[in-house]
């Protein structure tokens, strides 16, 4: 830790602990000084339990001194669940089915052609899992209670609604809920573009008639860089087959996408309400009403604005304890590359 972030650091602590000498041992910073008012040394070491470095708290009559050490470990795996573990191959078995009918597998009659679901399969459930990862890595690092992800397993065509972990504490900083809620998003996006690439290099050009019938998948712009790129010069008769893993990285580029939305407790909600504070409000309804325009490209977008307000009941934001300091350079590229993401995945109408 070095000067200025100790300044920070002290800076976040400053409603608690008022410092009146600072020195160094080694790596170890000892700031010693008194309680505010009403401050108890419990309330303090409570509160010192939230962030990403290692803290001793020493009370000597009036003084109390801290003992500072930049926390090393920030990643802890704790048991892992039976739920967790049940849910999570349960998931790989539906995506299998999910991929193995995609590849035109009968494998009603015969069941070991569920194995050539396997490159669907593990592409979704990377892309899911790694997104997830994220926050819980970052949850873990600024010190927030999380769980491992649960996966939801589903008779869908991608055999799964998705995955998610539980925040069972506050996140009390606005620093730590941007990077805690950009962390998926970022993740899973990074995993998903290499995938849609590999899957579509190894997809194929069809050319479409009067009587195809089908589901056909809706562009953003970066499938459309990404598409004129591999298949340049396609005719407007012409579409392109994807195979299944280009399909599982388009599938994580739209969850990504939704998840970005800023609404509520969504990630996307996380991270505008950090970046904007009190005007978050404004912005999440304008978002949530702004589905309704959209539904007219596709009904999925009412579906989701439906879960949305069955799941969270509201669009705001949980407040967090500083919600008016201002975020650091870092933390606000941070939110503009979130934003850069969710307008290149944008896509206008998913499914037609």
């Amino acid at each position: 830790m070095n000067d200025s972030e100790l300044r920070k650091y002290l800076q976040n602590i400053s409603h608690l602990f008022f410092p009146k000498k600072i020195g160094k041992s080694g790596q170890n910073w000892i700031i010693s000084g008194h309680l505010l008012q009403n401050i108890s040394i419990a309330h303090l070491e409570q509160e010192l339990k939230h962030n990403s470095v290692n803290v001793q708290v020493k009370n000597d009559h009036d003084d109390v001194t801290l003992f500072i050490e930049e926390n090393k470990i920030v990643l802890t795996i704790p048991e892992i669940p039976r739920i967790n573990i049940i849910l999570f191959f349960l998931t790989i078995l539906t995506t299998l089915f999910a991929g193995a009918m995609m590849e035109g597998a009968d494998v009603y009659n015969h069941p070991l052609k569920l194995f050539n679901g396997i490159p669907f399969s593990i592409t979704l459930m990377l892309i899911l899992g790694t997104h997830e990862f994220g926050h819980y890595y970052y949850a873990q690092k600024h010190g927030v209670d999380a769980t491992l992800p649960y996966f939801i397993p589903a008779p869908t065509v991608i055999g799964t609604f998705g995955a998610f972990i539980k925040i069972n504490s506050p996140i009390r900083k606005k620093s730590a809920l941007l990077q805690i809620g950009a962390a998926g998003p970022i993740a899973g996006f990074i995993v998903a573009v290499p995938a849609l690439i590999i899957g579509l290099t190894q997809s194929t050009v069809i050319t479409l008639d009067e009587t195809f019938e089908g589901m056909r998948l809706g562009d953003s712009l970066l499938m459309m860089g990404l598409t004129g790129i591999i298949f340049p010069g396609l005719g407007p008769n012409q579409d392109i087959l994807l195979h299944s893993v280009a399909f599982a990285g388009w599938i994580g580029l739209l969850v990504t996408m939704l998840n970005l939305l800023p609404i509520g407790q969504l990630d996307g909600g996380h991270i505008a309400y950090a970046m904007l504070g009190k005007k978050y409000d404004k912005v999440a309804i304008i978002a949530l009403l702004s589905l309704i325009p959209l539904s007219y490209f596709s009904l999925n977008w009412l579906i989701w604005g439906a879960l949305i307000l069955i799941l969270m009941r509201t669009v705001k934001h949980p407040p967090v304890m500083n919600i008016h300091e201002p975020l650091s350079y870092k933390d606000k590229k941070i939110g503009y590359m979130c934003l850069a993401i969710f307008i290149f995945c944008f896509i206008p109408a998913p499914f037609s």
